[in-house]
């Protein structure tokens, strides 16, 4: 267990005890007293559970909540709203906009304190990833604050928490005209690769970017990465997602993590025909999670290049689309699970991998860490040897009907806990609400391939004549990266919010898809590539052509590995309910259709969702044990990706993200003009 301050006197202390008892990543810099709760990594804590020991707002006073301030990002260009604020040292800290400014916020009144920003440059100009930044790394030196940022153009960035100046004595001088002369590391020259200071790593070799913030542990900050979109490539070349490690007092490198292993590593023999030496990707663009005190991170990783067709890189291909932990200190693997093998199906890893101690009946405390994925499945391990905690089954799945394709004969099942998800398709899951209804839905979807999941993508000239493969869930379904999920510590529970939706893919000749892009990576054209997005499934009244739930929030109780609840998340829209085609029909609570995003407290688990309307939203309360609403309250915008809750000047918040805005929910007392602070 990793030691922590002793816990306050009263209700939070009680609390904060539990939560260090069970929970092994809770920084011991995080503070919590009476007055304070820190928010202090990217998911509040080491371990991403997304959990606040603050208990002020409870189920009789929820609809009591108002908005306490908002501040707005537009200035910044922002849009994508998924930058989870750190709160820690009695500031937030966030990044905004496509430039990825810096900002430091008053808490209490939502005033903007200090913002930065690196010059341009050409590669930060073509990061397809530049506004979808999702926060900061913080450390203390000396006592000291510092923010630690990797911005769209691959630079690591250290800012004193303070006065937003660059760190003195981190990094040096890069040789890009308005650079500061220190607070800046260039990681494009720890990769490896030929590249040029202000324009990057030419496209013929292929192009690396950072959505997630770094994360530091101990004395290291680790760096993740991302790359171009893999439905966006044609071309077989790209560079690998190598996780980085620098210094966090003085930026000095201090390793580099193979995500293709090379000759001698292990892993390497899964790529065949030397894939390795040419492709790329295996990025890790969700969130790191670590535990700091066995010096260990966890790194989720996505495929390698070219989404839906990996012919020209047969093998299974580590470490693409797993979970490896890697020992802080020297980059070694201490071990790795991949979660899809060959993957053709843009099943990435989304989520950080969230650490629970968990008391299994018969077995006792286990240290545990789960992926929550897009295929529907929690994946569960010992987070210190990489066991799984319920036995994988290893399945047989479809095999390709694309030329040159090889896929894996097999790939794992976790046979607990259950999936959450709709997984696959068949007739069985079309809507039926009606015979009329069910007859549509038969003949429409009759032009598409349904079939298991890890249904392969078909290519256009299939025999059939299919207009395209369903997989389900698809990349936007089942759990994705603007819908994380959250976890109890103090209980075990893991809550994730999913959608039901299948994507339907084709894959058309390699040189046509590049046809498509406007600055493709890479020389050589793959055989086949993602074409265009075909045409999904559409029912003449516009009703979804399966079965509800569309979307859902499912709690499990990871102690047993059981499902304890699972709830439609939102309210049934307007257009499914008032649907002449179901005139007379009563659907109940279907979900709103989009994945909520939430936040967990000492006292419940609250959620967003779209009302009725399908234009307002409504913030939510759930009782965390049985899924019980416990209220409802209107909020002033719709919001997307992680919540997040912490308790300053003695008052709780809750901060919502909405587009370029951020709004703080409060009770009244946490007005500047109100109550005794």
């Amino acid at each position: 267990m990793i030691k922590s301050r002793p816990a306050t006197q009263g209700t939070l202390g009680v609390l904060f005890a539990a939560f260090c008892s069970l929970s092994a990543t809770v920084s011991a810099q995080n503070l919590v007293t009476d007055d304070t709760v820190e928010w202090y990594t990217l998911g509040g804590d080491y371990a991403h559970t997304r959990y606040t020991p603050a208990d002020e707002i409870t189920a009789d006073n929820f609809d009591e909540l108002e908005v306490a301030w908002e501040w707005d990002g537009s200035s910044f260009g922002g849009y994508s709203g998924r930058s989870t604020p750190t709160y820690v040292d009695g500031k937030l800290f966030t990044v905004s906009g496509p430039r990825r400014n810096v900002v430091a916020i008053d808490p209490k009144t939502g005033e903007t304190l200090w913002s930065y920003r690196l010059p341009n440059t050409g590669r930060w100009e073509y990061s397809m990833r530049a506004s979808y930044g999702k926060g900061i790394a913080y450390s203390r030196i000396d006592g000291r604050g510092v923010v630690y940022v990797s911005t769209p153009g691959f630079f690591l960035l250290a800012l004193d928490a303070e006065t937003g100046a660059p760190l003195e004595g981190f990094g040096g001088q890069v040789p890009v005209e308005g650079f500061p002369s220190t607070g800046v590391v260039d990681m494009l020259a720890d990769l490896g690769h030929p590249y040029d200071p202000y324009e990057g790593i030419p496209l013929e070799t292929g192009y690396i970017t950072t959505s997630s913030p770094p994360i530091v542990v101990n004395d290291n900050i680790i760096v993740g990465n991302s790359a171009e979109q893999g439905y966006l490539q044609a071309r077989i070349e790209n560079v690998p997602g190598d996780i980085l490690a620098y210094d966090r007092v003085t930026g000095e490198f201090k390793w580099k993590f193979n995500v293709i292993p090379r000759p001698g590593e292990y892993g390497h023999e899964t790529w065949e025909n030397d894939a390795w030496s040419y492709t790329g990707d295996v990025s890790s663009w969700a969130p790191l999670t670590a535990d700091p005190e066995n010096n260990i991170v966890y790194v989720p990783t996505n495929p390698p290049t070219i989404d839906y067709y990996g012919g020209f890189r047969p093998g299974d291909g580590l470490f693409g689309t797993s979970v490896i932990a890697i020992n802080s200190e020297t980059g070694e693997r201490i071990w790795h699970y991949q979660t899809v093998k060959h993957d053709v199906w843009n099943y990435d890893n989304p989520s950080p991998p969230i650490q629970l101690d968990l008391n299994i009946p018969g077995r006792g405390t286990v240290s545990a860490v789960a992926e929550v994925t897009k295929q529907g499945f929690v994946y569960t391990f010992d987070r210190f040897t990489g066991e799984p905690v319920w036995p994988m089954e290893e399945r047989p799945v479809p095999a390709s009907q694309v030329p040159g394709e090889k896929l894996a004969t097999t790939q794992p099942f976790p046979t607990k806990p259950p999936p959450f998800e709709q997984q696959g398709i068949t007739e069985d899951d079309l809507i039926d609400f009606t015979p009329e209804l069910r007859r549509e839905a038969l003949e429409v979807m009759a032009n598409y391939q349904m079939g298991p999941l890890f249904n392969p993508p078909i290519h256009r000239e299939n025999e059939a004549g299919k207009i395209s493969s369903a997989m389900c869930p698809g990349d936007g379904g089942g759990a994705n990266i603007y819908a994380p999920p959250t976890a109890d510590p103090t209980t075990g529970f893991l809550y994730v919010a999913s959608a039901n939706n299948c994507s339907w893919q084709q894959v058309i000749p390699g040189e046509e898809a590049d046809t498509f892009i406007e600055k493709p990576t890479g020389t050589t054209f793959a055989a086949y590539a993602n074409g265009p997005r075909t045409r999904p499934p559409r029912l003449s009244s516009g009703l979804p052509y399966v079965k509800p739930l569309y979307s859902s929030i499912t709690a499990y109780n990871m102690n047993t590995g059981e499902i304890a609840f699972r709830i439609p998340a939102g309210e049934t829209q307007e257009r499914i309910a008032n649907n002449p085609a179901l005139d007379g029909v009563d659907i109940g609570r279907t979900g709103d259709g989009r994945a909520p995003s939430m936040v967990t407290t000492a006292n419940m688990l609250v959620y967003s969702g779209m009302a009725e309307d399908g234009t307002n939203a409504y913030l939510y309360s759930i009782d965390k044990q049985t899924g019980e609403q416990l209220g409802r309250i209107e909020i002033p915008a719709a919001t997307r990706y992680g919540m997040s809750s912490w308790m300053h000047d003695g008052h709780q918040y809750i901060i919502l993200q909405a587009g370029p805005k951020l709004i703080a929910m409060a009770l009244p007392g946490a007005q500047p003009t109100g109550g005794a602070h």
